[in-house]
């Protein structure tokens, strides 16, 4: 059955594939199961902002039909937009410029997801709620409002019907995934299965609010004694999967200098102590808020930082953090081969050949870099090159490598607009060291020898029963052995192709010499085809379309 996973979301289906069509992708839908959806010969002419959408470049009009359905498909985009491992530069450049805001769901809406999530009316748990929204997105909107104890906080509440929506998304783009992934891998757009199930996991976290104030506790607990940081609270007694509660926090944002100056803060020292925290987020405790954008870090009257919304957070684990820490030791020491290894050793999978070349195009990146003084060397130029150097060798990396690049670059524009002689190499130098220091001390090593010799005794533990139970089905004859030569598998298909095609040739030869030996016998006048034959020649010239249409097709693959 096509796409039986969600064929009870046929209509969600079909608007998906009118989109791509619309967009010029009938390319995508003729070469995926998605063909059978479509009706013979609908096609249009479709345009956008009043131009031709065939006139846009082929990332454009990916990027279009990602903001055309809807929220799923642009959180999906945003998400790939920091893996440059996976898509091409292009398309990043095109899903950066995705914006995931929508108008406002009404009041009355938000009073039925209040009742329904808690069992009680607004009224009962809030002395005020304003009817105005703060923040309005895919996923849900944000109120000011006053608890019936007092504190002020505000209340993010899920949009209707967006979990149903982005359910459906879910299954329509694993299903798509499985059977487009040739098709994508031919475009260069690799690990498309990966990419959703990671996306689904991430997707299902973010639908779940319960998830958020579980982020917000735990940097509360990392930072409880840090005088000069502080983490607005959530109020888990009244959060739900679609509401969550958290305390309201006044301040102007990070980059509002005049502002700052006006309460007696030094600019200079926030952009330290800011960075300072980042930094402690990632190398110390390997958990990091993902988008440290100006919106999302206020500072209060008192100088104290104030970090706000936890839906997006990464995690590192310590090799990857000892990793990371090194590609960034590399770098300030203008030292390629210890970059280029770090590198290998943060990738899981790579398709480097010759390890002098890597390190020669490492070095370019670096040499580019350390002739620029520090006005004009930016993370944000930096970030393009690495994503290029990833794609090219098809490293597939952590997803957080990407987050932590991203955020480094986002904090580097804020620092740089508050102190413009901030050289976040010479920043990041100190956490480095600080990391190596840690990799390499008696604890750490004392530790990796232990989980060494435990992999060890696991695996001398197993070794025998493995051995015994590959030696017990050779004796059966139930040992069998695998081989995915995907190369051997196109090959049985176009021969398979070719097998079908020489078929029908012979068939339609058959038709047409047998009609016309009708013609040449029986009794009827000169100039009139028999009606037998009239029916073979019929047959034979409808058999002969596909494999005309066949011919072209391979022409313009």
């Amino acid at each position: 059955m096509l796409l039986d996973n969600t064929i009870k979301n046929i209509k969600r289906i079909r608007k998906v594939v009118q989109v791509l069509i619309k967009y010029g992708f009938e390319d995508i839908v003729a070469h995926t199961a998605l063909i059978k959806l479509i009706p013979p010969g609908r096609r249009g002419r479709w345009k956008r902002q009043d131009k031709p959408v065939l006139e846009y470049s082929r990332w454009e009009r990916i990027r279009m039909v990602f903001e055309e359905l809807g929220a799923t498909f642009i959180k999906l985009a945003q998400v790939l937009s920091d893996r440059p491992d996976i898509l091409p530069a292009p398309l990043i450049k095109e899903f950066q410029k995705l914006q995931a805001d929508v108008p406002p769901f009404p009041f009355e809406e938000v009073e039925k997801i209040v009742l329904s999530e808690t069992g009680k009316h607004i009224e009962d748990i809030f002395d005020r709620f304003d009817e105005d929204v703060i923040g309005s997105a895919s996923i849900g909107q944000v109120h000011r409002a006053r608890l019936k104890t007092g504190e002020d906080v505000v209340v993010k509440v899920q949009r209707p019907g967006v979990k149903e929506l982005v359910e459906t998304d879910l299954r329509i783009l694993t299903e798509f995934a499985k059977r487009g992934e040739s098709y994508f891998e031919k475009h260069g757009i690799t690990n498309v299965l990966d990419v959703v199930s990671t996306f689904k996991k991430t997707m299902e976290k973010e639908m779940d609010y319960n998830h958020e104030a579980r982020n917000i506790e735990q940097f509360r607990l990392y930072y409880k004694r840090n005088k000069k940081f502080y983490v607005p609270r959530a109020y888990k007694e009244h959060t739900t999967e679609k509401m969550l509660v958290i305390e309201y926090s006044s301040g102007c944002k990070i980059t509002d200098v005049d502002q700052m100056k006006e309460w007696g803060v030094d600019p200079m020292k926030i952009a330290e102590t800011g960075m300072d925290i980042y930094l402690l987020q990632i190398f110390e405790h390997g958990f990091f808020h993902a988008d440290p954008h100006a919106g999302n870090i206020l500072i209060r009257e008192d100088g104290v930082i104030c970090l706000i919304d936890f839906g997006m957070v990464g995690k590192l684990m310590k090799r990857d953090k000892y990793a990371i820490a090194g590609i960034f030791i590399g770098m300030a020491q203008q030292n390629p081969e210890k970059m280029a290894a770090n590198l290998q050793k943060l990738s899981y999978k790579h398709n480097i050949t010759d390890k002098r070349i890597f390190v020669n195009d490492v070095n370019e990146i670096i040499e580019d870099f350390a002739s620029l003084d520090v006005a004009e060397s930016s993370m944000a130029d930096l970030l393009p090159r690495l994503q290029k150097l990833v794609y090219d060798y098809q490293m597939q990396l952590p997803g957080s490598m990407f987050l932590i690049l991203r955020a480094l670059a986002l904090l580097e524009g804020i620092g740089k607009k508050i102190s413009p002689e901030m050289n976040i190499y010479e920043v990041l130098k100190p956490y480095g060291f600080k990391i190596l220091k840690e990799q390499y001390s008696v604890e750490n090593i004392s530790d990796e020898i232990f989980t060494r010799l435990m992999q060890l005794n696991t695996f001398v533990s197993t070794f025998p029963y493995e051995v015994n139970e590959i030696m017990k089905n050779l004796r059966e004859g139930k040992l069998t052995i695998q081989v995915d030569d995907k190369e051997t598998k196109k090959l049985k298909k176009k021969v398979n192709s070719a097998a079908n095609r020489l078929t029908l040739v012979f068939l339609i030869s058959a038709l047409l010499i047998s009609s016309a030996i009708v013609m040449t016998t029986g009794e009827h006048s000169q100039n009139e085809i028999p009606m037998l034959s009239k029916v073979g020649f019929g047959i034979a010239l409808v058999l002969s379309i596909p494999l005309i249409m066949g011919v072209f097709r391979k022409d313009e693959d």
